[in-house]
């Protein structure tokens, strides 16, 4: 009883929806392939390569601790670089399309 009297009193107090989003059905498609990303992937495999390259003269250079460092370091700070582009990659190729009459409602 209380949970019922609580939602009547949110809803004399919630403004209605003029949202043209709230009386459209929409589909939600993600558009993104393989080729969009390619690039990011290649770039930062280069990243690690140069990387582990630089740790490896290091090592050679009697100095293991930094040569951990260095390329724990480079991993570290390029990884978040990674995942932005990514995941702004993503959110660009989300696309919200008008569903059709003839689709009817999925519920």
């Amino acid at each position: 009883m209380a949970v019922m009297e609580a939602a009547a009193a949110r809803s004399r107090f919630m403004a209605p929806s003029t949202s043209p989003l709230a009386a459209q059905a929409y589909n939600l498609r993600c558009t993104l392939s393989f080729g969009d990303i390619y690039a990011q992937i290649l770039v930062w495999m280069v990243v690690i390569f140069v990387s582990l390259a630089a740790g490896l003269a290091l090592m050679g250079t009697s100095k293991p601790v930094l040569a951990l460092v260095g390329v724990g370091l480079i991993l570290v700070l390029s990884l978040p670089f990674l995942l932005f582009a990514f995941t702004t990659t993503l959110l660009n190729h989300i696309a919200l399309e008008p569903r059709s009459a003839a689709e009817g409602d999925p519920a």
